[in-house]
């Protein structure tokens, strides 16, 4: 099948530092990168490197034309990605020697992109393809209205977190993906555990304890393990094992498979710095001893 995403496009901008900075503090970076990033490209990415088709629907400025090469020299349809009247994405993200992150973000195109636009793109879609979203773009909700009504596999990944946006894809969802403290803010703003909201899918990412999967039909839960590193970088991680976990299931696996999969491809990406360029492959992935 295929993957659809409708998603952020962003230079990350990426100052190593000798610690994160404290509020007031002026201090000097150690070094400057700059990588193609953003939930949505990193997503786009990593689906693409493990193995499949992936359509990214987006938008960049007029100084975003190194992005649209970047993503179609990693192997993504960039057909559905226009160019508009504002800059493109970008993040400022500050990285610490142990891989903890401070990220400022500047939304930009990611925040124009039209309804048309959507139609068009979705106009291609099949029944049974793949729809995922992060809270980076405009047209959440319209897109999973759409996915709906179309029997595309609805996915949300809720990050960056807001409970309203959640509130509004949670009734078009077949697939829910979050962190721990995500979870807990969820449940705090509808008064249900992850488990409650009836999605038949949701995984909740648990940092250095892995990664959980609760079927919302049964109730049943699968506990997935992360794999001991050495963190440099934890930016993207969460976007890496995203796609991943898209992908595999795209490509037929099961559940525990993808999952596993796509924690196999997180510890890799911890250990390198950088975000949607330095994603592994999924024969790097296959091949990695831990």
């Amino acid at each position: 099948m295929a993957i659809w995403n409708l998603g952020s496009i962003n230079a990350d901008m990426v100052y190593s530092m000798p610690h994160l900075p404290a509020a007031g503090e002026t201090l000097a970076a150690l070094r400057l990168d700059r990588f193609l990033g953003g939930k949505g490209a990193n997503m786009s990415v990593a689906a693409t490197r493990a193995g499949s088709e992936v359509h990214h629907i987006g938008a960049v400025g007029s100084d975003g034309d190194w992005a649209i090469e970047r993503l179609k020299a990693y192997g993504a349809g960039t057909e559905h990605i226009v160019r508009v009247e504002a800059p493109t994405g970008h993040a400022i993200i500050a990285v610490e020697p142990g891989g903890e992150n401070q990220i400022i973000l500047f939304p930009g195109a990611n925040r124009l992109i039209s309804k048309d636009q959507l139609n068009q793109a979705l106009d291609k879609a099949n029944a049974g393809d793949i729809l995922v979203m992060q809270n980076e773009t405009n047209m959440q909700t319209e897109a999973a209205q759409l996915g709906r009504q179309m029997g595309l596999r609805v996915c949300y990944a809720a990050a960056p977190f807001d409970a309203d946006a959640v509130q509004a894809v949670l009734p078009y969802l077949d697939f829910l993906i979050l962190n721990e403290v995500e979870a807990q803010q969820l449940q705090q703003a509808i008064g249900k555990s992850p488990g409650q909201i009836g999605i038949k899918d949701v995984i909740v990412t648990l940092g250095s304890k892995g990664a959980r999967h609760i079927d919302g039909e049964t109730g049943a839960v699968l506990d997935v393990p992360a794999l001991p590193v050495t963190a440099v970088d934890t930016t993207g991680a969460g976007d890496t094992f995203t796609g991943y976990v898209l992908s595999g299931l795209d490509r037929g696996l099961a559940m525990a498979e993808a999952m596993d999969q796509a924690s196999r491809a997180a510890a890799l990406m911890v250990t390198r710095h950088g975000t949607a360029d330095v994603i592994p492959e999924l024969a790097e992935v296959q091949a990695a001893r831990f």
